[in-house]
């Protein structure tokens, strides 16, 4: 039994990559190959555009694959949708694609659409949008570069962001949220019902998603004293419970838990104020719950 896997050519393939390694998988790949070596021999991984892996996933040529919800719903591709990654190139998190026009437009909203020109790369999410909001509008494929496009070959585009920044770069102002989109790991439909190649598919799902959970955790160590342990533990955020363990000392406690990285800078002075010592921060691979 071997997997076909689709990874992300192009602008997600450095996240997926890295995810891949933290997922325990190790990967590589020369720049003009586009099928990358991995260590599991029930893999095989081929290099596709996002745009492309839905619909080679719905055909059976692929088995699996990772790419957008965007380009799935795009694509109109009858897959299983397996789990969602929330990740994007540029870090943790959705993306959305944005209904903008030029800074001095005087479009302000989608009804202001009518009758006009819309450049964008999602073109049949873009139609349904624009029915949604029963305005009847000129939507053109837009093969790249579409924030150049207004607002000379386009009154309006739908783009996807970020941050923003391309936007701003390009005096665009963001009217309306067309979108939101996460990565997605999708199976072909009959590629899942088999049970080795399904199993196969669960277990990769499990350990991305462990991996991405541990992007934002952190491991917490600690020494405290009987007297202060109930106080310790009263500000001890965790996914369960924390662990704890008696010394040798008995009138002393090991606590280890797993918090989120943000809330670390507020909460180590407070632990320490509260008796804990030696406490360690580490980082994390994997979180499963």
């Amino acid at each position: 039994m071997i997997l076909k896997l689709a990874l992300p050519a192009g602008s997600l393939k450095e996240a997926t990559f890295n995810l891949m390694r933290k997922a325990g998988y190790a990967i590589s790949s020369s720049s003009r190959s586009y099928y990358p070596r991995i260590d599991d021999p029930e893999i095989q991984v081929m290099l596709v555009r996002a745009q492309e892996i839905p619909r080679y996933v719905a055909a059976g040529v692929l088995d699996a694959g990772l790419t957008g919800a965007d380009w799935t719903a795009e694509n109109r591709a009858q897959v299983q949708v397996v789990s969602e990654l929330n990740y994007a190139k540029q870090g943790l998190g959705a993306v959305r694609w944005v209904l903008a026009v030029p800074e001095k437009s005087p479009i302000r909203s989608v009804k202001q659409l009518r009758g006009k020109r819309v450049a964008t790369e999602l073109v049949s999410v873009v139609k349904d949008y624009l029915r949604r909001h029963r305005v009847k509008a000129q939507v053109e494929f837009s093969w790249g570069a579409t924030e150049a496009k207004p607002p000379y070959l386009a009154d309006a585009i739908v783009e996807l962001t970020e941050t923003g920044s391309s936007l701003r770069a390009n005096n665009l102002r963001i009217v309306d949220t067309v979108l939101h989109s996460t990565t997605v790991l999708i199976a072909n439909r009959r590629a899942w019902q088999r049970p080795a190649l399904r199993q196969k598919i669960v277990d990769l799902s499990l350990l991305l998603k462990g991996a991405l959970l541990a992007e934002v955790k952190v491991g917490l160590k600690m020494n405290v004293q009987h007297k202060n342990l109930r106080r310790l533990l009263s500000l001890l955020p965790a996914l369960k419970k924390p662990t704890i363990a008696q010394l040798t000392d008995p009138e002393w406690f090991d606590v280890e838990t797993v918090v989120d990285e943000k809330v670390v800078r507020e909460l180590i002075p407070k632990l320490k104020l509260a008796g804990a010592q030696g406490i360690i921060e580490y980082p994390l691979n994997k979180v499963v719950p």
